[in-house]
């Protein structure tokens, strides 16, 4: 109740971030790495994005944010049909570039790169195909959501369609992890998201890798 008396609408809860993975590609069921590749989605694809978008739409997003690869672009494009609003593409969202591992299987980037794999997965800096570090992916997309988010409304919601790779990175970026432990994060499935809510020592991780809407947390730990 506000000091005039009156009822108001704001629930407090602060502003929310929606990190939205797009639907899948050909390339998702062979385990191929895509990176930057610009591959579209499959008719599958095409229908989790409808299915997720109508969850999403009822969250009444305020804007919605996507990179420019049309996997993802697509994928957003669903949520704006529902919401009316506009997509603003950015290439700062873009999945990590990795040289030449993209095109390769999961199993060639083992038979041919493995022990790089295997320092990347102990979490060590490592360019991947001789591309991108992880810091550098947080470095592009991390300030790209920021920006967006500062101009969300008191208790707005952002809608940000990008890639497993980046959204991880990102993730791990606005909790202040350090990127070793960035991989604690489990990666997203397609059309799933994360959400990330603003809490008073920053933002926190409220949902990871979901598929159906978020529930309030009731209890001891809200």
């Amino acid at each position: 109740m506000s000091a005039t008396g009156e009822v108001s609408d704001r629930t407090g809860r602060g502003r929310r971030v929606i990190l939205w993975r797009h639907g899948q590609t050909s390339w998702n069921v062979e385990r191929r790495f895509q990176g930057t590749t610009d591959v579209e989605l499959t008719e599958t694809g095409l229908g989790q994005a409808r299915r997720a978008a109508r969850l999403l739409a009822s969250l009444g997003p305020d804007a919605i944010v996507s990179s420019d690869l049309q996997r993802a672009a697509n994928t957003a494009a669903e949520l704006a049909t529902l919401t009316g609003l506009d997509i603003v593409r950015e290439e700062g969202l873009r999945e990590t570039y990795a040289g030449v591992w993209q095109g390769l299987t999961h199993d060639e980037i083992i038979a041919r790169y493995g022990e790089q794999y295997a320092a990347w997965k102990r979490g060590e800096a490592v360019r991947r195909g001789g591309g991108e570090l992880e810091t550098e992916v947080a470095d592009r997309a991390a300030p790209v959501v920021l920006r967006h988010a500062e101009k969300l409304p008191e208790d707005g919601t952002l809608v940000v369609v990008s890639h497993g790779g980046t959204i991880r990175t990102t993730i791990g970026r606005l909790l202040g992890l350090e990127a070793r432990n960035w991989e604690s994060l489990g990666g997203l499935s397609n059309c799933c998201w994360s959400v990330l809510g603003e809490g008073a020592r920053g933002w926190r991780l409220l949902e990871h890798n979901a598929g159906t809407l978020p529930e309030p947390v009731l209890g001891d730990d809200d």
